[in-house]
C-alpha cells in the first residue's frame, strides 16, 4: 500500500480564483465539478493528466495533495513509522486531513476521500502541451531522495550534471528533485510540440511570461496569477531512465 495515497492535485493558495481560473483556461485547462467537502472557495482545472487545486484559504502552500482511504487508521501507522505532521484533523464529525513537511519544507496533504469528479472533457493536453514533472527545489538531492523514497519508491530518472535532478514515480505524480538555482519553488514543467503556436498565444492573450529563464533549456516560464510558474520545454530535459529495486532503498545512489 502507497504510504501517501493516490495523487489527487497540486494544491495552490489563490486570493483571487476567478483571475486564476481565467488563466488556466486561458491555457486550454478544463474546469472541473468540485464536491461541497471545502467550505472556503475552491476550484479546480485539469488537462487530464494534472489537477490543480485553486485554494481562497490560507494554508501552508503550494502542497502535494493525494487521497488515502481510511487516514485515520492509516495516520497512527504513520506515526509509529516516525512521520512528524504538521497538522492532524481526524474525527468523525469532520473530513479528514493531514499534513508533513519534506526535509525542504515542502508539503505533503493527505485527505480521506476526493474533492472533485473528474470530466472526459479534460482529458487532453492543454496548450502547454503535457505535463511531465512536478518539480520541487531541494538543497541536497539525495538527502531529499531519502526522504521521498519510501513515499515515491520508483525512480524513473537520474541525472548528474550540470546539476543533480531525480525523478520519481509518487503514486500519479511524477516527482522531480532539482538543484538548479533557476528553480525557487513547486513547478510545474510541459513538453509541447507547438512552440510558435503556444507563444503566440501567451503574447496575444497578455500573459505574464518570461522566455529562456534559465532551467534546463525550458524557452519560456509562464507564471500564474497566484505566483505558480509553469516552464514548457520542447522536449525533457532528463537522459535514459535509471532503475532501482521496489524498496526504494537509495543507499547505492551515486554521491
Amino acid at each position: 500500500m502507497s504510504i501517501t495515497g493516490r495523487f489527487l492535485e497540486f494544491s495552490v493558495r489563490t486570493p483571487d480564483i476567478l483571475e486564476s481560473l481565467h488563466f488556466y483556461k486561458t491555457l486550454g485547462f478544463v474546469e472541473l465539478e468540485i464536491g461541497d467537502v471545502w467550505t472556503h472557495k475552491y476550484a479546480v482545472v485539469s488537462d487530464g493528466e494534472l489537477n490543480i487545486g485553486l485554494h481562497d484559504r490560507v494554508f501552508d502552500a503550494p502542497a502535494m495533495t493525494f487521497v488515502q482511504q481510511d487516514l485515520a487508521k492509516h495516520a497512527r501507522s504513520m506515526t509509529d513509522h516516525g512521520f512528524d505532521f504538521s497538522f492532524l484533523r481526524l474525527d468523525e464529525d469532520v473530513f479528514n486531513e493531514l499534513g508533513f513537511p519534506d526535509r525542504d519544507g515542502h508539503m505533503v496533504t493527505m485527505l480521506e476521500a476526493r474533492t472533485f469528479n473528474v470530466s472526459e472533457e479534460a482529458e487532453k493536453d492543454s496548450l502547454c502541451g503535457s505535463w511531465f514533472e512536478l518539480t520541487l527545489p531541494v538543497r541536497d538531492a539525495l538527502r531529499a531522495a531519502r526522504f521521498w523514497a519510501p513515499i515515491a519508491p520508483t525512480l524513473l530518472q537520474l541525472r548528474e550534471e550540470p546539476t543533480t535532478h531525480m525523478r520519481f514515480e509518487a503514486d500519479g505524480m511524477p516527482l522531480g528533485l532539482s538543484e538548479s538555482i533557476a528553480v525557487t519553488a513547486p513547478s510545474l514543467c510541459f513538453k509541447c510540440q507547438d512552440r510558435r503556436g503556444l507563444m503566440g498565444h501567451l503574447e496575444q492573450r497578455g500573459l505574464d511570461f518570461e522566455k529562456f529563464p534559465g532551467f534546463e533549456g525550458a524557452f519560456v516560464a509562464i507564471t500564474a496569477p497566484e505566483g505558480t510558474t509553469l516552464y514548457v520545454f520542447e522536449e525533457d530535459f532528463l537522459g535514459e531512465p535509471y532503475e532501482v529495486d521496489e524498496s526504494g532503498d537509495v543507499s547505492d545512489f551515486p554521491a
